[in-house]
């Protein structure tokens, strides 16, 4: 990807504008935090962060007082709602035809497994591999056992694990939709946005990829 990627002096507020002017096209409704809680708070403060044209490595970067799990909470679901927004600009032009198997480019097939109904690895038209994404993901970030809303009650054990699972998958969608979205994305005016989405991701020294 860093191949189909550029690097730009693009400020923030330009792609923040852009999410707000076509959020109408959300694929999945957004998943927000409840008002007064610590986590709606930081959530907050990042999306004042990026307001305010700052360098957006800098505004995803963990704040030295802040505590970790809370912080990749936040912007787990920070990222699940971009990019269930970004593909909602694509969903109409990303069909069984146009994308008969979820792909990242010619070497790179995404095959769906969830250990229930796709027991095993399976070959699937992008647009049914990201609904049950949206859907799988939905699932876990509106867990209370798994994305607690209340600071009291503590993350799980394998919290970092299901974060890392749900940001990798999630980036296969962002890869898909650049790679073979180039000119939906370029026509909506969203390219050079779409090309600084992916480091709107959580990094902590790039541990989740």
């Amino acid at each position: 990807l860093r191949g189909y990627v550029k690097k730009n002096s693009m400020d923030m507020t330009t792609f923040l504008d852009f999410l707000h002017m076509n959020k109408h096209k959300t694929f999945r409704p957004k998943k927000k935090f409840p008002v007064g809680t610590l986590r709606y708070n930081l959530h907050k403060q990042a999306q004042a962060t990026l307001h305010s044209g700052v360098d957006l490595r800098a505004a995803v970067r963990l704040p030295a007082s802040e505590n970790f799990d809370d912080w990749l909470a936040v912007h787990t679901v920070d990222f699940f709602n971009r990019i269930n927004l970004l593909y909602g600009t694509v969903c109409d032009v990303c069909t069984a035809k146009s994308c008969p198997i979820m792909s990242g480019g010619s070497k790179y097939e995404y095959l769906w497994q969830d250990g229930e109904n796709y027991k095993k690895p399976t070959r699937l038209p992008a647009p049914e591999y990201v609904y049950l994404l949206m859907d799988w993901i939905e699932i876990r970030i509106n867990d209370e056992t798994i994305f607690p809303s209340n600071t009291a009650v503590p993350f799980p054990r394998d919290f970092r694990q299901v974060c890392k699972k749900i940001l990798t998958r999630l980036f296969r969608v962002f890869v898909h939709i650049y790679i073979h979205h180039f000119d939906r994305i370029s026509y909506l005016g969203a390219k050079e946005m779409t090309e600084r989405l992916i480091d709107s991701a959580p990094k902590r020294n790039r541990v989740l990829y």
